[in-house]
């Protein structure tokens, strides 16, 4: 009986990549479903025979408590982003000049509208899937994966290797999800993309396996290891040799002509697509030029994405509300007769401010031309004043907050009215989102639904009091939708969040003009919340890229008598105020340094290694010049490597450079 479950196995996996990868069924659908039911019967009669890479296994049936983290072996890069011809033919332009030649050699390929994913294979069998995430540390859902039937459990060849591509719903799937969930009378998803990504993140793989997901490949890791020089070639080897899925409309394009063809054609085609794009990746062909073109620390320059223009569509303005943010600012929102733009139903588009309203003449119950900027967020592009009937209104500004009744003032400097009232519930509650935001504390479970009911339910009223609620454990358990374990998990995560870096508290506590950015150079340069509070003006405006607006927005911020108590209270609750990335030590050889990086590094990625860098006091650099103190060189270095030999620069190896960060 072994014999037939492993002959049954191996039909299956054939006709699965006859149909997924070859889009060349063999068999009929009764036929494959008869084999599979055979199967499945004969693996539950002799359980002696399960294997975890049975075809079996995608029907999904694990529940996860949790998705655990995992940190990519190599960085998942995003791409940058241009719209127009010019910007296309700017990006040939560089591309050329950097490899001195006339014309470059590209790939271009659809920019599929899903959720890029990385597999990792171990002698030819998944090991686990995992999402982007952040670039640098993605979920494992490989229970979820698994349940896609054109990814293989096992590939082709007994080989290590990481695939990544993008894991989307199809057109036909999200059509048919959504009438479901109008038959049940569930909320359903706005587009194709929303529903990939919370269908990989169910809990349960029972629910997953029966979206309908599907995924193509786009690239592998350290494809040279395997002889690969070229993109084209990577995707032909993905697809004829391991057995994985490829998305058939690519094109090699000799110079940038074709390149603004293919762009054409597939703006044609794009309509009757069986799933969602919202453009096309141009790559560089030669991936031994990556190197040398370069990097940034979020992108490679060797490929950019090109936008489509966003879709318009016309519908009416039904009417003007406003909400309140975390910083007291009114911002006024159109709400529109719904309208399907770019694969979403938009009900709603921000309206920015007052001066926006005005100059673009917009009325209530006019018609107007929606939009989404990039493809992401919608936006009214302009009104038709021609189409008006006499029955619409003009839009007239609030002058007292919609929440709390407090009288709105405008700011020095703003366009924009704003709520100064410290105890306005909108603003409170915003704060406290805010707070707990991925960005900031990063207190899972404690999303923007959650702290509206913890709010109104007066167990939160500030962001302090997030430190108190294990106090309120029993209360918390016998709310409508938690249980004993979601408030477990959410108190763990509250605790975790106390020993942050000091940068994730600046940035949670809301200062006004304080973003991420801002939030990490003043935790470097002060240290510790205590000497920023002591900070002057002058002190301020000395650091770069501080200036009069920021610098007072700091002082405002902490001369305070509430901040005061807010950042006392949070002390007693043992919340660390002290930046964590600096590295002191007496021997130091990178403060005060320039580092450039090249070539491929084993043990960290780009980003990590620069900001450990930059947590020494280094400079990292992203060329060579006399200034340059050190190069770090990876494997397979570029033009970096030479020139500072020709400077006379020290280079250090990855091996050389571990032992000076012991």
């Amino acid at each position: 009986m072994k014999e037939r479950i492993e002959e049954l196995r191996r039909l299956l996996k054939q006709y699965n990549y006859e149909y997924y990868v070859l889009s060349k069924p063999t068999v009929s659908d009764q036929e494959y479903d008869t084999l599979m039911h055979e199967l499945i019967d004969l693996e539950n009669e002799y359980p002696e025979y399960q294997d975890e890479n049975s075809p079996t296994k995608r029907v999904g049936g694990y529940v996860a408590s949790e998705f655990e983290k995992i940190t990519h072996r190599k960085q998942m890069l995003s791409l940058g982003d241009i719209f127009t011809e010019e910007e296309v033919r700017a990006f040939d332009k560089r591309i050329r000049e950097t490899l001195k030649t006339d014309k470059v050699e590209y790939i271009c390929e659809l920019k599929i509208d899903g959720l890029a994913m990385s597999i990792l294979y171990e002698d030819g069998k998944m090991v686990y899937g995992a999402t982007r995430g952040d670039g640098i540390t993605g979920e494992i859902v490989t229970e979820n994966v698994k349940t896609i039937k054109s990814i293989p459990i096992t590939i082709n060849e007994k080989t290590t290797l990481e695939v990544r591509g993008e894991v989307y719903m199809p057109r036909k799937s999200f059509e048919r999800l959504n009438a479901q969930a109008e038959k049940e009378g569930t909320i359903p998803f706005a587009n194709c993309r929303n529903a990939a990504s919370g269908s990989l993140r169910q809990l349960d793989s029972r629910i997953c396996a029966k979206r309908g997901l599907d995924m193509f490949m786009y690239t592998f890791v350290d494809a040279d290891k395997f002889g690969i020089t070229k993109q084209s070639d990577a995707l032909n080897y993905l697809e004829k040799e391991l057995g994985l899925r490829t998305n058939p409309e690519r094109k090699v394009c000799l110079g940038i002509d074709e390149v603004l063809s293919f762009i054409e054609s597939i703006s044609l085609k794009r309509p009757n697509l069986a799933y969602d794009i919202d453009g096309i990746v141009i790559k560089v062909n030669d991936m031994t030029t990556y190197d040398k073109i370069g990097f940034t620390s979020k992108t490679p320059k060797h490929s950019i994405a090109y936008k489509f223009p966003p879709e318009e569509v016309v519908t009416t303005l039904e009417d003007i509300i406003f909400t309140v943010g975390r910083t007291g600012k009114i911002t006024p929102n159109a709400v529109l007769t719904p309208v399907k733009v770019a694969g979403s139903v938009i009900s709603r588009a921000t309206l920015h401010n007052e001066d926006f309203v005005n100059e673009k003449g917009i009325m209530i119950k006019d018609k107007v031309i929606i939009r989404k900027a990039g493809d992401v967020i919608p936006e009214v592009a302009r009104c038709l004043p021609e189409r008006r009937l006499g029955e619409e209104k003009e839009f007239k500004m609030i002058t007292h907050c919609p929440v709390c009744g407090s009288e709105l003032v405008k700011h020095e400097g703003e366009v924009a009215h704003f709520c100064d009232n410290i105890h306005c519930d909108a603003r409170n509650v915003e704060s406290i989102i805010h707070f707990a935001s991925r960005n900031a504390m990063d207190i899972e479970g404690l999303g923007e639904a959650s702290s509206e009911l913890f709010y109104n339910l007066g167990l939160i009223k500030n962001i302090s009091m997030i430190y108190s609620l294990k106090e309120k454990e029993e209360e918390l358990i016998n709310l409508d939708g938690f249980g004993k374990k979601s408030i477990t998990n959410l108190l763990n995560a509250i605790e975790e969040s106390k020993s942050n870096s000091l940068e994730r508290l600046l940035f949670g506590l809301g200062i006004p003009n304080i973003g991420q950015k801002t939030a990490k150079m003043l935790a470097k340069e002060y240290l510790t919340l205590e000497k920023l509070q002591e900070v002057t003006y002058n002190e301020l405006i000395s650091i770069r890229d501080i200036g009069d607006i920021v610098a007072n927005s700091i002082l405002d911020y902490f001369e305070n008598e509430e901040n005061q108590k807010l950042i006392e209270t949070l002390k007693e609750n043992n919340v660390n105020t002290k930046y964590l990335g600096i590295i002191e030590t007496s021997d130091n050889p990178f403060k005060d340094k320039t580092v450039v990086l090249t070539g491929s590094l084993v043990n960290f990625t780009r980003d990590e290694l620069t900001e450990k860098l930059e947590d020494l006091g280094a400079k990292v650099s992203g060329s060579v010049s006399a200034k340059t103190s050190f190069v770090v060189v990876g494997e397979n270095p570029g033009s970096k490597y030479e020139k500072a030999k020709s400077l006379n620069i020290k280079i250090l190896t990855e091996n050389e450079l571990l032992e000076l960060l012991k």
